[in-house]
């Protein structure tokens, strides 16, 4: 703990730094707790668009199979050509919103091509935005958690750290200023009971003098 002057202006500042730390530890405490919330209800939903995208994918590559002709669909046919992002804001953290994407289809023959492409090339668009999508949601759950550590740092800091010491900081001064008090006061009587000791040895050697007279 660091060396604190023992004066009353100290005390004062010492009371007022607590009387914040106090007062802001609660908003810290209810961010933190809206942080876990919101993490944990983002991380469960990229997981239910994982598994959307993973059921999709499942009977896309059953729906190919019946064709008899997988081999027909290439992958390639469909690209990512645009990813759209809003941004939203969650306990005073920007974060970015999927709002779609832009596909673009590789050139191929349609007389040499099987009827069916086109639709699983809408397929793959579904797959491919489910995948943009669960990695949108995994960028707001880093950005959630860097805030969150942040958050729980000063949350410790202020109940470990700041609060106690500040606590034990007052009643440090308190205590000095105390006895300062009180060994004043017993000055203080002392002082006047050795003033009152010599008017009286005074008072005595005026009537000595009198007597003599």
């Amino acid at each position: 703990m660091a060396a604190i002057k023992l004066t009353k202006n100290e005390l004062k500042h010492q009371k007022d730094s607590l009387k914040m730390y106090e007062r802001y530890l609660p908003t810290l405490t209810l961010k933190k707790q809206q942080l876990q919330t919101e993490i944990r209800g983002i991380e469960a939903r990229a997981q239910a668009v994982r598994d959307r995208r993973k059921a999709l994918e499942t009977e896309f590559n059953a729906w190919i199979a019946v064709f008899g002709e997988a081999e027909a669909f290439k992958p390639d046919m469909v690209t990512v050509k645009n990813i759209r992002k809003g941004a939203g804001n969650i306990a005073g953290v920007r974060i970015p919103v999927y709002d779609g994407a832009d596909f673009g289809r590789g050139d191929y023959d349609l007389y040499a091509t099987p009827l069916w492409i086109d639709l699983a090339a809408d397929r793959m668009e579904e797959v491919l935005s489910l995948d943009l999508e669960a990695g949108v949601l995994d960028e707001q759950v880093r950005l959630l958690n860097i805030e969150l550590r942040t958050t729980t740092q000063r949350v410790n800091l202020f109940e470990k750290v700041k609060i106690p010491d500040t606590r034990a900081n007052i009643k440090k001064i308190s205590v000095y200023l105390g006895d300062q008090q009180v060994a004043a006061v017993v000055r203080g009587k002392i002082s006047k009971r050795n003033l009152e000791v010599f008017a009286e040895k005074q008072a005595a050697q005026a009537l000595a003098q009198e007597a003599i007279a």
